[in-house]
């Protein structure tokens, strides 16, 4: 990279986010060492723009859109890719599944991986010291196992709704608004993931609180599949209901995005070839650039000389500002990305082609006399569009629960309780709700998320503490129910349960 020395202020961001640690301050003055590999991250965050790129004559690596410009003997900012003698190459080698299973935990579906019955309709054990209302034992592939079941109270739990949307909803951490008798805090806005958004409703914080009731309400509600209109602060108004396509400002939305404006403009890019001179794929995430984009310049595109707003991330890909625009932009005219235009490259009768990553809407210009004039898009360009919005699944809302039998309900299983949670977290009982799998999480207590949509409809139900009643099962041998001190005393033939 080239510094402008006099530029610098000694702040220290560049030496903070090197990837590789050549970039020091001394004397309040950066410095480079040797092994520069050009990635642009100290670009990205100087303020005053010290940086420029010098073009280096080390190869470049294209194995993303970073593209760094690695030395021999050395590696990328990832820390994957290696410069072995002038060649690029992944300094690593494959490893297989068995080499891997002391790490991974988990093996093929086995004699515990299902319970005998689940616990839907079983009762619970409360007060917790009792054992689970139904211990049953049978035998599957000749080996003795054991199924415990309750229907659990679950005070700290929740719900993260993922909303397939594009559209703006609100900035990540806003708080979440139901109206029940004035407007009740709920939840918050959590994150955006790859062409959803995620809310998160209830937990500890929020059910305890003076709104609880209402926060559980609501969350019973949804689970029931009724609509629910949520508020989001400083953000948009949205209609959920689980399965169906969300609201957002009045706006249903019928498609989910295949991917952000650059996964789009590289996934697509031999139909863009051809759609028009320049294709700008406008993304409240990515917006892409073909003309400029990795996938354009592989496939020998002609730069077009339009040049647009955002912070650049990397060639052809740009962060723009969010908003109620086009792709969950702020930009409302989809002219208005566009900040320069170099007319000794964009000539008369060029065409430019920007869409959104649905293809929800678009806009097709020629340009007339140094202006963009919009036109009837060709038959090269709809056909990108049609492929592009046929690539896109349906819109949804669904529901994880969320939630941790760590607590008093494993007292139901065992006199031990840790035991019980020991034997979780080493896989020798298996966990279900309502016969669905969930994730467990590692480390301490018995942390888990699940599928709602795969739990029987009906099965959840609300105590006005508040908490949520989930039907649980754990399953195990009868070796493993011996070692961490079940309930023995209290154990059925499954046959004879069956039979009632």
């Amino acid at each position: 990279m080239k510094i402008d020395i006099d530029k610098c202020i000694g702040c220290g961001l560049c030496e903070e986010v090197c990837p590789i640690e050549v970039i020091t301050i001394e004397n309040k003055k950066v410095k480079i060492k040797d092994g520069c590999i050009e990635c642009a991250t100290c670009m990205k965050v100087c303020p005053q723009g010290v940086f420029t790129p010098s073009e280096s004559e080390a190869p470049k690596c294209d194995a993303c859109p970073v593209m760094c410009r690695i030395p021999e003997g050395a590696y990328g900012a990832c820390k994957r890719y290696f410069n072995e003698k002038g060649t690029i190459t992944r300094k690593a080698r494959i490893h297989t599944y068995e080499e891997l299973e002391d790490i991974l935990n988990q093996k093929e579906a086995g004699v515990i991986d299902r319970p005998l019955i689940t616990g839907i309709g079983s009762g619970t054990t409360y007060p917790d010291f009792r054992p689970s209302p139904f211990i049953v034992k049978g035998i599957r592939d000749g080996i003795d196992i054991v199924t415990v079941v309750t229907e659990a109270p679950l005070s700290y739990s929740g719900i993260k709704v993922k909303v397939d949307t594009d559209l703006y909803m609100g900035q990540e951490g806003k708080k979440i608004y139901v109206r029940r008798k004035g407007k009740r805090h709920i939840g918050h806005l959590c994150t955006e993931e790859y062409g959803s958004k995620i809310l998160s409703l209830g937990g500890v914080n929020i059910l305890t609180s003076k709104d609880g009731l209402f926060a559980a309400k609501t969350i019973m509600e949804i689970l029931q599949g009724k609509k629910v209109t949520l508020e989001i602060e400083e953000g948009a108004k949205i209609e959920i209901s689980i399965g169906n396509p969300p609201v957002v400002d009045g706006k249903r939305e019928e498609r989910m995005r295949v991917g952000c404006g650059s996964a789009t403009t590289g996934l697509f890019a031999p139909y863009i070839f051809n759609a028009a001179d320049e294709v700008i794929i406008l993304d409240g995430h990515i917006t892409g650039l073909f003309s400029e984009h990795p996938s354009g310049r592989y496939l020998n595109k002609k730069r077009s000389g339009i040049y647009i707003k955002g912070q650049k991330s990397t060639e052809g890909r740009y962060f723009l500002n969010k908003g109620n625009g086009w792709g969950g932009t702020d930009i409302e005219n989809p002219l208005d990305v566009i900040k320069d235009v170099d007319w000794d490259k964009c000539q008369e009768g060029m065409t430019l082609l920007i869409t959104e990553t649905t293809g929800r809407q678009y806009a097709f210009y020629k340009v007339k006399n140094r202006a963009f004039v919009e036109d009837k898009p060709t038959e090269d360009a709809l056909k990108f569009l049609e492929i592009l919005r046929d690539s896109c699944e349906p819109s949804r809302v669904s529901i994880i629960f969320a939630a941790g039998v760590g607590g008093s309900a494993r007292a139901g299983v065992t006199k031990n309780p840790i035991k019980l949670t020991r034997a979780v977290h080493e896989g020798k009982v298996k966990i279900t709700i309502g016969g669905a799998k969930p994730f467990i999480f590692p480390g301490g207590g018995i942390n888990f998320l699940v599928d709602y949509g795969k739990i029987k409809y009906g099965s959840i139900y609300l105590s006005p503490t508040p908490s949520f009643i989930l039907p649980v099962e754990y399953t195990m041998t009868l070796d493993t129910f011996n070692e961490i001190g079940g309930h023995i005393e209290a154990i059925k033939p499954i046959e004879e349960v069956l039979k009632k």
